[in-house]
């Protein structure tokens, strides 16, 4: 009974969707339109009706329902009850049932809270939210029901990969749906503006949060699956250009640039056509990812291969959506006023420069993802892999990061380099002193030995802009800036620094075998089975001493699944501030000495405690956005309440 309450609450939410559509198009014309009453509660409603949906699909999986073809191909009833319930999106269905869930809420609170914009460009921003989730309602309901009954129901289920069976497997996607789905509202703000000729400061205002809490929760999830990969798949690496990552990638770099275009025109009212235009890519990038991810033409262990039929579903979804956003933006951009100029030499100069830059590299991973697709349907297999990504983005990268050093010390409108000439000196005198440093006792790669430069400038640079303020009155988004700018230097001090020194060592190992990598001593004392909830694996006991040391406990494991079989390498990490040993271990030889794999990756954690800085400095930045709105509104109110009083009193 509860999946058939789940689908009706589905084609509810689809017809409310479609009346959804129809009111705010009609209301964006005219805002008396009878329907235009209902474009509101419409959205509510759905959200109510969508958030059922998946609440049905989660209780189906929480109890196994193994009548649920879904549930039986993806679940099992002796798996853990946090698996059970990552099941539930950990499959083509169901995260496409996550990806209209999470985008009916969204639109829900759009109709609920942002009451700032004219009601026309608020009902056509709602209008173009449901055209997209009306898409996906028609993707569920014509071939991809979630809530398919099995008759008969097997006796137990196939059960969840067991790659996917880890915590941050388990919230990695749902805040990269999250991230993608913010996007979306961005596109519906940017079609909507475009629709009724209002691309002015304050829509970029209230967009601004949106994009600003998309980007926060991309960063998020892209950190945390460049970490699961990282340990989770046993080879060591925190990325690789896969397509499904940079499927990830793309909207965060077209979400970053239309963050940083956005506030220049919320504050001083210039790149209004950079605006737009960035919204409808961001959101072409998501539907792009969601294509490569869903549609079965790759395979990975991020992809959920189904028939080409939901692949063409898709792909139509992808040129109706983009295609007609696309053809929108030429016709009206004529429409949209230049607003004010500025000159290069400025922080807006500096803020289109990177956004430029952000461009560019966005083309180039685009290209390089989408070229072996293409040459593949012609009968050409080819590989492009990180000899192209990595020295081709950064020509374009680390100009941009030059950039970094002096923008956010620029003044907007107009500034001169005298003014700012001493912090940007020390700022490079310690950058080319560390590369310098460097290239003298070390025989490294350039792009490392240039990174290792560049981020020692940009994590000087990113605190400028607090020298001579009062630190008690600065306002939440300028920490929230100086943060994400010094995260984007702690991350890519930890990307130079693992490209640059990383040692690695494949041994056979007997039992109590002691081998150095780096500054550690790693012994192996003895290796034993172990046993889980639904894996059984060979444990290796090792003990491990960092210079000569105190010994440490590593485990790691050759793991076996039973539903559905598969093998899995558990590797075992020892973490200090300045690195992390990593152990794989591998298979028994015929001597009977055992595999083991080794690395010493000094800072590579820093590549992720980067990340979290980038997201801390956005959350900062979203809080003070939103305070800042809220006094804005509390005194703009007071100050109408005081004009309705003297009125009354004259």
């Amino acid at each position: 009974m509860i999946p058939e309450i789940g689908l009706a609450a589905l084609w509810l939410s689809a017809a409310l969707a479609a009346l959804q559509l129809i009111g705010g198009l009609l209301g964006a014309g005219e805002k008396s339109h009878p329907l235009a009453a209902l474009v509101r509660p419409a959205a509510l409603l759905q959200a109510g009706l969508c958030g059922l949906a998946f609440l049905c699909l989660l209780y189906s999986f929480i109890v196994t329902d193994l009548s649920v073809l879904l549930v039986a191909n993806n679940s099992h009833s002796m798996k853990p009850m946090v698996f059970k319930i990552a099941g539930a999106w950990s499959n083509h269905e169901g995260s496409m049932l996550m990806w209209v869930t999470i985008m009916a809420v969204a639109g829900g609170a759009i109709a609920l809270i942002e009451r700032r914009l004219p009601e026309r460009t608020m009902l056509a921003t709602l209008g173009a939210q449901a055209f997209v989730g009306l898409g996906f309602y028609a993707f569920l309901l014509i071939s991809s029901n979630p809530f398919e009954r099995l008759n008969p129901a097997p006796p137990e289920g196939s059960g969840l990969n067991p790659l996917l069976q880890d915590v941050a497997a388990a919230y990695h996607p749902t805040t990269l749906y999250v991230g993608y789905v913010g996007l979306s509202v961005a596109f519906s703000f940017a079609v909507g503006a475009l629709l009724t000729r209002n691309v002015t400061p304050d829509f970029a205002r209230v967009m601004r949060p949106w994009v600003l809490g998309a980007w926060i929760f991309l960063t998020i999830g892209i950190t945390a699956g460049s970490y699961w990969a990282y340990y989770e798949l046993g080879w060591g690496g925190w990325w690789f250009w896969d397509p499904v990552e940079n499927a990830s990638l793309m909207p965060w770099l077209a979400a970053t640039a239309l963050l940083h275009s956005a506030s220049v025109l919320a504050a001083r009212d210039a790149l209004r056509t950079w605006t737009i235009m960035l919204g409808v890519v961001a959101f072409s990038m998501s539907m792009v990812g969601t294509f490569l991810v869903r549609s079965g033409i790759l395979t990975s262990v991020h992809a959920f291969a189904v028939d080409p039929e939901r692949g063409s579903f898709i792909l139509a979804l992808l040129a109706i959506n983009i295609g007609g956003a696309l053809a929108l933006f030429a016709t009206r951009a004529g429409t949209v006023a230049e607003g004010e100029r500025f000159s290069p030499m400025s922080r807006e100069g500096a803020l289109v420069v990177n956004n430029v830059m952000l461009s560019a590299i966005l083309g180039i991973v685009l290209l390089g993802t989408l070229y072996p697709l293409l040459t593949e349907a012609f009968g050409v297999k080819v590989s492009v892999g990180p000899p192209y990504f990595d020295p081709v983005s950064a020509i374009f990268f680390f100009p941009m990061m030059a950039v970094l050093v002096i923008g956010p010390l620029l003044r907007w409108r107009k500034d001169s380099f005298a003014r700012v000439k001493w912090p940007v000196l020390i700022a490079a005198a310690l950058g080319l002193a560390v590369l310098i440093g460097t290239a003298v006792l070390t025989d490294i790669a350039v792009l490392a030995l240039l990174g290792l430069g560049l981020s020692i400038a940009v994590a000087v640079s990113s605190f400028m802009p607090l020298r001579g303020r009062s630190l008690r009155r600065l306002p939440l988004a300028v920490w929230g800036m100086c943060i994400g700018h010094f995260g984007l230097a702690v991350a890519l001090f930890g990307m130079s620094a693992d490209s640059a020194f990383q040692q690695e060592r494949l041994i056979a190992s007997d039992i109590g075998d002691v081998v150095d990598i780096g500054p550690w001593q790693v012994r192996l004392d003895a290796v034993k089975p172990a046993a889980g909830p639904n894996w059984v694996a060979m444990e290796a006991e090792m003990q491990v001493a960092y210079e000569g040391g105190k010994w440490r406990d590593a485990r790691p494991q050759d793991r076996h699944f039973w539903a559905p079989p598969q093998e899995t390498s558990e590797v075992a990490l020892i973490t200090r501030w300045n690195g992390q040993l990593y152990v794989a271990m591998g298979n028994q030889v015929q001597d009977g000495r055992w595999q083991l794999r080794l690395w010493w990756k000094p800072f590579v954690t820093w590549i992720w405690y980067g990340g979290l800085l980038i997201a801390l400095g956005g959350v900062l930045a979203l809080v003070g956005r939103v305070v800042s709105d809220l006094r804005r509104r509390s005194a703009a109110g007071k100050l109408a309440e005081r004009r309705e009083e003297q009125e009354a009193r004259a």
